[in-house]
Parts: structure tokens; sequence; C-alpha cells
């Protein structure tokens, strides 16, 4: 399999009394089926006093690849249906970087 050329990256947060609900909530409305499609799928998460970042890394083949999951432009976000329930506002953008190197294990967390 040929290495990822691109990392898409979404970014959302949550008030922390509804961050566990919303982090389960989002892996299997979200990351679920999007782990189907991308060549890997990493989830972050950082607990702030006040609010609860997520953060999703998906990795694609190449723009062409990410314009298919995503319905043909790739800057669009795709809110879940309960996101409103959870966020403490819509993300307005994401973030479409070109993998230029990796080094060591980049790898880590727990899951598949």
């Amino acid at each position: 399999m040929a290495a990822p050329t691109i990392a898409r990256i979404w970014r959302g947060r949550t008030r922390p009394e509804v961050a566990d609900a919303y982090e389960a909530y989002n892996y299997e409305a979200g990351i679920r089926p999007l782990i189907e499609k991308a060549m890997g799928v990493q989830t972050f998460r950082e607990d702030r006093d006040g609010e609860v970042e997520f953060v999703t890394v998906s990795y694609w083949a190449d723009f062409k690849a990410m314009a298919s999951f995503t319905g043909g432009d790739p800057d669009v976000i795709h809110h879940l249906e309960r996101d409103p329930e959870f966020l403490i506002e819509p993300p307005r953008s994401v973030q479409i970087l070109r993998l230029r190197h990796s080094h060591g294990n980049v790898g880590g967390g727990t899951g598949d």
C-alpha cells in the first residue's frame, strides 16, 4: 500500500460534562465510516478548563480519494446529526495538509 500524501484535520470543542458522550457518539457516527474510506485515522482529545477539544486526523492517498469521501469538496465540513447537541460551536473549516515526511513511530493510542 502506498503511503498517504494528504492529512485532513478536523477540530471540535465540547463542554466537559458531555465530552465522554460526544467521544462515543463521534466514534460511532463519524470515525467508523471514516475508517472504512481513509488510509488511516487518528483521534486526539485535550481536556482543558471549561472545554474539551477533539481532533481527528485522516490520511489520504491524494486529493481525489479525499474528495470522493467528502462528496466533492474536501474543505466542506459535514456535520454529524447530533453535533449541535454536543459542540460548543460548529467548526467552520478543516485543515488540509500535504504530508511531507514521517519519522519514527507515528502511531499510538488505543484501538485498531
